[in-house]
């Protein structure tokens, strides 16, 4: 008689067991993003938090036995969703905005006149700690019911250092009180705020000697990232910050290349950032730069979806460089999007990503771009249970229907936290 290990929860007959599975301990690349790892008639056991085993359902179903046993017939089991690029702290939002720019006006001359940033920062200066997160965590709860497990959430509504320190303290205690784990970046330098329109040099001083010791010396961030952009940054003042930020163990990120051609790219390759993003406006070399440096791509199909531009990222040319892409939702006040199901279904539309790419690169790829590959992303043994539990048939249901919510069951941390269909 064989003795079967105790677990505490047992997921069952998975239709498609997605596993994301590797060797390489790389993010996904070329042919391999397409490579999802699938188990048909899947199972995976979870103890004290942790994956102990996943594979087909009968072998896994042989060697334990469970407190708790989810039948998932007909679904698709797969790890939870890695949002790499949020505005997840901000008060107010920029409806008003929407309606400007359905009139014609682009992204660029609102922020000319005021508004889009800085018109979030005046509301994000107004409001408490207390405010901030409690319309954060609302935005969380609305990720977690759509199947994002962890969270990248970026400053840059503050643009003082109270401000900052304020927004980035909000990020923290939203990590600690929700099942959704928040990774905390500093991007002091989303903008130049009004005070120091006429001298932004001045600003990026404040920025790289006051602003980032500080966050740095009270462990409010693990990221800095700087919005590299006409108008915005130039690439002498982003590596200053970047530059600034590493001294101070922060790594670096970088808005790249999303409205005009800057050099983001080719800074991001130059500083060794984990990530560039946004990246409309990528040169080639850049990308080859990227891709002998291991920078990932994170691009957010949503917020040019938004802005209404009508261009998107090359990922195919990003894909074909060797680039690792991920894709996150760039949620933030002029796009409002919290739903990683909704990017992949742009992305695929629009960057022309097949579905198994776009999966890739919202879990394993976007674990990647937040240092967090080691926990999350994946379905293996030692890994976090972060797993999310799908009303369809196939993977290919993601992209192939859009506009509802495809999540059955989140699973965290070996926990069931979210039952949109019922027990």
């Amino acid at each position: 008689m064989v003795t079967k290990a105790h677990v505490d929860l047992l997921i069952t007959r998975a239709n498609e067991l997605i596993t994301l599975r590797s060797d390489s301990h790389e993010p996904a690349k070329l042919d391999r993003m397409k490579d999802l790892g699938i188990i048909r008639d899947g199972a995976i056991a979870i103890a004290e938090n942790r994956i102990v085993a996943a594979g087909p359902r009968n072998r896994i179903e042989h060697q334990f036995k469970p407190e708790m046993e989810v039948d998932a017939s007909g679904k698709v089991v797969m790890p939870g969703f890695v949002d790499p690029h949020t505005h997840l702290v901000f008060a107010g939002s920029r409806e008003k905005e929407f309606d400007r720019r359905l009139q014609g006006e682009s992204y660029r001359d609102i922020l000319a006149k005021g508004g889009g940033i800085l018109d979030t920062v005046r509301w994000t200066r107004k409001a408490s700690r207390e405010q901030l997160v409690r319309q954060g965590k609302r935005t969380l709860d609305v990720m977690l019911k759509h199947g994002t497990t962890t969270v990248e959430a970026k400053t840059g509504y503050g643009l003082t250092t109270k401000d900052e320190v304020k927004c980035l303290e909000a990020a923290q205690e939203l990590d600690k009180a929700h099942s959704v784990e928040v990774v905390s970046t500093f991007l002091g330098a989303h903008a130049v705020p009004p005070e120091h329109a006429h001298q932004p040099d001045n600003y990026v001083r404040l920025v790289a000697e006051v602003m980032i010791p500080e966050v740095a010396d009270r462990g409010l961030a693990e990221f800095c990232d700087v919005f590299c952009e006409e108008g915005v940054f130039n690439v002498e003042q982003s590596r200053k910050i970047l530059q600034a930020g590493r001294v101070h163990g922060l790594k670096p990120k970088i808005h790249a290349d999303e409205l005009t051609q800057q050099g983001g790219t080719e800074l991001a390759a130059e500083i060794n950032a984990v990530s560039a993003e946004h990246l409309l406006f990528a040169s080639d070399n850049g990308l080859t730069a990227m891709a002998k440096k291991g920078v990932i791509a994170v691009l957010l199909p949503a917020a040019a979806f938004a802005l209404m531009t009508g261009r998107y990222a090359d990922a195919r040319k990003a894909i074909q460089s060797k680039v690792p892409v991920a894709l996150g939702t760039d949620f933030n006040p002029s796009c409002w999007a919290e739903s990683m199901q909704m990017t992949i279904a742009i992305a695929c539309r629009e960057m022309r990503l097949t579905v198994g790419e776009a999966i890739t690169a919202a879990t394993i790829n976007a674990a990647h771009a937040v240092d967090r590959a080691h926990e999350v992303g994946s379905l293996e043994p030692g890994k976090r249970a972060n797993i999310i539990i799908l009303d369809a048939p196939n993977y290919r249901f993601l992209g192939y229907r859009f506009g509802v919510n495809l999540v059955d069951k989140v699973i965290k941390d070996g926990k069931i936290v979210v039952d949109n269909r019922g027990v």
